[in-house]
């Protein structure tokens, strides 16, 4: 059996604040093969965190799309982390773990291509080191004109039967789904078509052990250690 691959979820977020490099750093430090973080572009500059208003996450309030960039790197993003930028992160990781960035808000996908052009180009990364994830097909589609070689990732929350479709002729690498659509069909239908299956978010024992059990190749956490720990 095939080593199931730990992706961090928004970094180690349970140890630390979401989608921070302390987040970032901790992942790293715990052995994770893969972070993911989400992103936002902010007047042309790639910045991660999820939500598209800043209560949950920072001290701050109001939409992110409609703050400044010096605003939103003045913000406490938890326990006194500023937001990061993607390229920070990517400088953090310096090629140490996979980077799964998923595509949140307008213009992400033509940045995140060109950043991670740049990176495979000139910062000696590859491009199996990336994969672009998102719920908005658009963005995906998008990604996958700019450039042939990144990884495409399908987000999935609720059962859908026309993924398959868009994964084939966007040819896509992988199905991320929600871990209450994971179950024995589900992913043999997925492994069927050539792809693989990534689970999100499984934060307990039990639950990742299942998971297991049933040949995902790869298990978002909040709690690297929880995937690590076989």
């Amino acid at each position: 059996m095939e080593k199931v691959l730990c992706f961090a979820h928004r970094g180690a977020s349970g140890h630390q604040p979401e989608n921070t490099l302390s987040s970032v750093r901790k992942a790293i430090d715990l052995g994770a093969d893969w972070i993911e973080v989400d992103v936002h572009a902010v007047k042309g500059e790639l910045i991660a965190i999820h939500d598209d208003r800043l209560e949950r996450t920072t001290n701050g309030t109001g939409y992110v799309m409609e703050k400044t960039l010096a605003h939103l790197r003045s913000l406490d993003a938890g326990k006194g982390q500023q937001i990061p930028t993607l390229r920070e992160i990517l400088d953090s990781v310096n090629g140490r773990a996979g980077i799964n960035v998923e595509l949140k808000g307008p213009k992400t996908a033509v940045l995140t291509v060109s950043l991670i052009e740049e990176y495979v180009t000139k910062r000696h990364w590859n491009y199996g080191q990336f994969i672009v994830s998102s719920f908005d097909r658009r963005r995906l589609k998008s990604a996958r004109k700019l450039n042939p070689y990144i990884k495409i990732g399908i987000l999935v929350d609720r059962p859908r039967r026309h993924y398959a479709l868009f994964a084939r002729r966007y040819r896509a690498y992988s199905v991320h789904v929600h871990t209450s659509l994971a179950n024995a069909r589900s992913v043999k239908r997925i492994h069927e078509r050539g792809l693989k299956v990534f689970v999100y978010t499984a934060n307990r024992a039990q639950d990742i052990d299942r998971l297991e059990s049933l040949g995902v190749d790869g298990i978002f956490t909040d709690f690297p250690e929880l995937v690590i720990r076989k």
